[in-house]
């Protein structure tokens, strides 16, 4: 997988580093909340090889897990940018959408399914967990 390199909305913020290690996509509740759609997509990079310059706001959450999530997001613009999940300790999980060059994502794997709107279909090639994956 590439590196990665994005930004959020207002170009406030930016990032670059490490090698993606992997994509997923969460229908948890608090990621509908916080992307503002029905799921979130997430590039999984080693936390100590990405760096952020610009001014970041971080809101600590209980995920549905119980488990602490630190969401990131630009303190201009409001742009979700990533989270550090107790979950995966040792990884950023940058938003997707913030990437600069998207083309090349393809996510392996969807998780919180028991969350997933009724409406969506994202085919069955695509590995699946009703709440999470660890």
């Amino acid at each position: 997988m590439p590196k990665v390199q994005g930004g959020c909305l207002c170009g406030e913020v930016r990032y670059d580093g490490g090698e993606a290690t992997g994509v997923g996509i969460c229908h948890c509740t608090h990621c509908q909340k916080s992307s503002g759609s029905a799921f979130s997509v997430n590039v999984f990079v080693k936390s100590d090889t990405v760096n952020m310059t610009g001014e970041i706001s971080s809101y600590p959450d209980t995920a549905e897990s119980g488990r602490r999530v630190i969401r990131k997001f630009c303190k201009k613009c409001g742009s979700s940018l990533a989270s550090e999940a107790e979950a995966f300790p040792g990884m950023l999980i940058l938003k997707a959408g913030t990437l600069d060059d998207r083309s090349w994502l393809s996510p392996g794997v969807q998780a919180w399914t028991q969350s997933k709107q009724p409406w969506l279909d994202l085919g069955t090639n695509i590995r699946s967990f009703e709440k999470g994956r660890s």
